[in-house]
């Protein structure tokens, strides 16, 4: 159809526009409107007529919804998704040009549904206009649409909603209309209406179907046929890729779009809180929904650092907070400000004002979430910030912030097109290729309404326009209008594993290539890509080199510099055992060297989640009961001495203790549910009694001291320590020095006897222990410590105190077993130092921190296939395993 001077191009979806108005300008066609139909209806109605938007009329819910009796959905709205939910009810209500108010006799859903429509209405501006009046409006102005639209073309449209029926009919007396379907189909009510219909031939592209292992194989399989296509020298404009259903592949292509290095445009945009802005939106709403802890202040300052109170705070203020304090309450936020000083901060200066500011416009929560959005984000995130409160309620601002999408910046016209089918059947490109034909998702269900259901209004009436007809209808409609190559993809399964059926639109379209997930690409999409694909180049590569070798030598039963093999005398081993060490790293030492070095020479260590635990683990109640005991006996011997102390003296400096240790862990780490943080200071309080209480061996006039340092280990409080805790110790003919902290040590009134006991919040092992395979250290490292630091005139008795039984386990002849250590010390320095990084008894067990680093399944197959090897090229460092 030939178009001179004013004159009007009706097309679907705005990558139709921008398609449209590109080919208008240059076929320099002056004059040509190109618009949606809703648009041109609008143009002729004059005025300031407006269409209501999504975003306004979410606003004008939120604002009426509470105030607004809805009957039977009274309880429901001020779920989250209702305002979604009245917003889709209110424009298929309109699109199917119903009178909601000359319904509301016929039940009493409508009725309450016409109450909102009615409040709604009168929120919303007053240009801003319903379709079915925007109708009557442009209706009334009819006679003007010769100078206003001028002849009308309709491409690229299969359907149009029944309210804007009447206009089109209306325009056909004024203005020729030509409603230009190509090969597509045209809908029966267009007949009578005076409007032209231009028919054509259909396309017959090449058509093949394929099969993928799961959805994101579908995507890897579309970038490899996008970048096929591009190789071969297509245009990108000329190549789309569609679904129905775009947000279940939406992550993928995001993640393949940057690997790939492709154009490829969101038509339908992309998630906010893929972007930065989007995400300091979500780290605040985290927040205000959940809560403040400090993880999630940390993840909020890293995205906010310029704006609100954190632009006044200096770099590296983070550093004044505790690295384990969840911080989850006010309380401990007052309690950490309260005893921050100047000299905490960066610089100097406090600042703690300004961080106490934040915290408490951080703790008002939902009810404030405008104020807080406002105080802590600025430009783009402010944006998205605001939008989301109108989509829903504040207290659920985290969901609602996961719907919102953008425009991804791309320029749909020059680019590879991932997009709705909707989309594509109203843009046509000549190079397609259909995702995610499965059952029950090409074509999608048919659902109801979410407020007015089929037995009020029958889903045919409410939506003349369904979603499964529209599937099938694009489908054939791309189809149709593909003028190259069509490429029809689904899954074999989801990514649970479970089978997917196919979709019945495949019938008829021939048999389908089974596409491998391992199989060698023909085309690459990106650099990993091409190497998968190019196995020689692959294998010369230094990594897959590495990576080869490590997995032969894994399976290997022999001993290999992948299991831990070292040259001797490496000067970071070297280091490592030059260093003071503690029984706990001697034990690791003599147990599991690979992890020793592991831990003291890559300094690997597991990380500490500041998440609040159900219950404390093992090693959080062993340093609650530690830390009581410390407090307690302190307390004790600041007095008369624990010695002439009775039960109940005893019993109050405990309860004191525990009152005192449970301040500073709440405001320093991570806290189970109060019902069961109550429980756990009890038992600690009870086990701390009976520690304290414990008298087999009562040493006369003794003075006790508590977590004594020594070896050069800080001492943890004031207290007044035995001797000079900076004094080296040294484990004779090993060349170790050793360090930390006796759990209690009890000296006698005349300085000759001295009881060192190390407390065990555990079960108390079956039998009498020595050594228990290299795992019992502390009692005779410790003997030998104070034998060292008082003089060899004391007698020194060791222990290893169990007050959940009570049991204490007294070590018979100390120097007997620090003689027998020294030997396997000796042993396993040398044998380090001579390269044997090796596996030990507790590598990949229950308790190996470190056993993410090893095979999988270490315990039950690595561990087994190297033990023999191990064991023989370690030596005598092997035999204390077996030592009770």
């Amino acid at each position: 159809m030939a178009i001179s001077g004013r004159s009007t191009l009706v097309v679907h979806g705005r990558l139709a526009m921008r398609e449209g108005r590109l080919a208008a300008a240059r076929d320099r066609r002056h004059g040509l409107q190109v618009m949606s139909f809703e648009q041109t209806a609008v143009r002729l109605a004059g005025g300031f007529v407006r269409p209501i938007d999504d975003e306004s009329l979410s606003a004008a819910i939120q604002a009426v919804l509470p105030a607004t009796p809805m009957g039977e959905l009274e309880s429901i709205k001020s779920l989250p998704g209702m305002i979604d939910a009245a917003a889709g009810t209110l424009h298929k209500a309109w699109r199917a040009g119903m009178d909601l108010a000359a319904r509301a006799v016929d039940h009493p859903r409508l009725e309450a549904i016409a109450r909102l429509e009615a409040a709604v209405l009168d929120q919303l501006p007053a240009g801003m206009m319903r379709p079915v009046d925007i109708v009557a409006a442009a209706t009334g102005r009819v006679g003007h649409a010769p100078a206003i639209i001028g002849p009308m073309e309709i491409i690229g449209l299969t359907e149009l909603s029944p309210c804007w029926r009447p206009l089109l009919r209306a325009l056909t007396a004024q203005i020729p209309v030509q409603w230009t379907a190509g090969p597509r189909s045209v809908p029966a009510w267009l007949e009578g209406t005076g409007v032209a219909v231009s028919l054509a031939a259909a396309q017959t592209p090449e058509i093949s179907a394929v099969s993928a292992a799961t959805a994101y194989h579908e995507a890897i399989e579309a970038m490899r046929w996008a970048r096929r296509l591009l190789a071969s020298g297509v245009s990108p404009s000329e190549i789309a890729i569609a679904t129905t259903s775009p947000a279940d592949y939406d992550d993928h292509f995001l993640a393949l779009r940057a690997d790939a290095n492709i154009d490829l445009h969101f038509v339908h945009g992309v998630r906010t809180v893929t972007t930065r802005e989007g995400q300091a939106a979500a780290a605040l709403a985290d927040i205000v929904v959940r809560g403040l802890s400090q993880s999630r202040l940390r993840r909020l300052a890293a995205l906010c650092r310029d704006t609100g109170p954190f632009e006044v705070l200096p770099e590296g203020w983070l550093r004044v907070l505790p690295a384990d304090a969840p911080l989850s309450t006010t309380g401990s936020w007052n309690r950490l400000l309260a005893r921050l000083t100047p000299e905490d901060w960066p610089g100097g200066t406090d600042h703690a004002a300004a961080l106490r500011t934040a915290v408490e416009t951080l703790a008002k929560g939902p009810d404030a979430a405008s104020e807080i959005g406002d105080v802590f984000l600025k430009g783009r995130a402010l944006a998205i910030w605001r939008k989301a409160l109108l989509a829903g309620p504040a207290a659920s601002i985290d969901v609602t912030l996961q719907t919102l999408k953008r425009d991804d910046g791309l320029e749909a016209c020059v680019s590879v097109a991932w997009m709705p089918a909707s989309a594509l059947a109203a843009s046509p490109r000549r190079f397609i290729r259909l995702l995610g034909l499965n059952s029950s998702r090409w074509p999608r269900g048919l659902a109801e309404d979410r407020l007015i259901p089929d037995h009020i209004i029958p889903t045919p009436v409410l939506d003349p326009l369904p979603v499964n007809l529209a599937d099938r209808r694009d489908f054939e409609t791309i189809l149709a209008t593909t003028a190259a190559e069509v490429v029809l993809s689904r899954a074999r399964r989801d990514s649970d594993g479970r089978l997917l059926g196919r979709s019945p639109l495949l019938a008829g379209h021939g048999d389908e290539t089974y596409l491998r997930r391992n199989a060698t690409p023909v085309h690459a999409f990106s650099e990993t890509d091409r190497l998968m694909a190019r196995p020689l180049e692959f294998a010369a590569d230094p990594q897959s080199v590495g990576a080869q070798g490590c997995w032969r030598d894994w399976r290997q039963s022999q001993i290999t510099p992948h299991d831990g093999l070292v040259r001797a005398d490496h000067p970071l081993v070297l280091a490592i055992l030059g260093r003071t060490q503690s029984a706990s790293s001697l034990r690791r030492l003599l147990r599991n060297p690979l992890s020793f070095v592991w831990v003291y020479a890559f300094g690997w260590r597991e990380p500490h989640s500041t998440a609040e635990p159900l219950v404390l683990d093992a090693l959080g109640t062993g340093d609650l009961v530690h830390m009581v005991l410390d407090r307690a006996l302190r307390d004790l011997e600041a007095g008369d001495g624990l010695a002439s102390a009775g039960a109940e003296t005893v019993e109050a400096a405990v309860a004191r203790a525990a009152q005192a240790v449970a301040a500073d862990w709440e405001s320093e780490r991570p806290l189970p549910p109060a019902v069961i943080w109550g429980r756990s200071l009890e038992d600690a309080r009870v086990m701390a009694g009976r520690a304290l209480s414990y008298g087999d061996d009562v040493l006369p006039g003794a003075r006790a001291y508590g977590e004594v340092p020594f070896g050069g280990s800080a001492p943890k409080s004031d207290a007044k320590t035995p001797w000079d805790a900076s004094a080296p110790v040294t484990i004779p003919d090993t060349g170790f020095n050793i360090a930390g902290y006796i759990d209690r040590l009890d000296i006698s009134g005349d300085g000759k006897r001295a009881l060192v006991r190390d407390y065990k919040t555990g079960r108390p092992p079956r039998g009498d222990i020595r050594l228990n395979g290299g795992r019992e250290l502390q009692r005779c490292l410790y003997a030998f410590a104070v034998k060292a630091l008082l003089g060899d005139g004391v007698a020194i008795s060791a222990s290893l105190l169990y007050p959940r039984e009570p049991i204490d386990l007294r070590l018979d002849d100390p120097e007997a077993v620090l003689a027998e250590i020294t030997g396997y010390l000796s042993a396993a320095r040398t044998s380090l130092a001579g390269g044997a990084a090796l596996q030990g008894p507790d590598t990949g067990g229950d308790y190996d921190d470190l056993a993410f680093a090893l095979p999988a399944n270490a315990s039950a197959t690595y561990y087994k296939r190297k033990m023999a090897a191990a064991t023989e090229r370690l030596g005598e460092v092997a035999q204390v395993w077996e030592v009770e």
